[in-house]
Formats: C-alpha cells, structure tokens, sequence
C-alpha cells in the first residue's frame, strides 16, 4: 500500500481520538457549569427565604411574560 495513504490513516485514526477526548472533556465542563449554575440557582432561592413552591411559581410566570428586554429585542429584530 502506498506508504503516504498510510501515514494520512494514522493521522487521521490519531485526530479522532483527540477529537473524542476532548468532548469527553466538553461534556464533563458541561457538567460543572450546569452543576454550579443550580447551586448558584438554589442558594439565591434561600438567600430570599422563597419555598420551593414560590420559586416554581415565580419561575412560570417568568416564562408566561418574557422580559421587557426580549421583547424590544423581538420587535428590533422584525424591522
């Protein structure tokens, strides 16, 4: 076999193990950001001495009615 196709096969076979290696890496920061932002989440919940209940209510009326800022950015975007 022409030794130029087998060296390109041996990068190649070395570049999908390092591409594999670092999503493995992406999916564990993935997991730490997600892991912290909830902390992050919960310990502003109790900060304000909200039940769980009250941060569930809060949190759907908050998806209900978007934020002022969304919605001009919205309207900016459709001109």
């Amino acid at each position: 076999m022409n030794p130029k196709i087998m060296k390109l096969r041996g990068e190649l076979e070395k570049n999908k193990g390092k591409i594999s290696d670092l999503q493995g890496r992406n999916r564990e920061l993935e997991k730490q950001i997600r892991e912290l932002e909830d902390t992050d989440i919960i310990g502003m919940v109790r900060e304000n001495g909200m039940t769980m209940e009250q941060f569930a209510e809060l949190f759907r009326r908050m998806q209900a009615a978007p934020a002022p800022a969304t919605l001009e950015k919205e309207a900016l975007n459709h001109d």
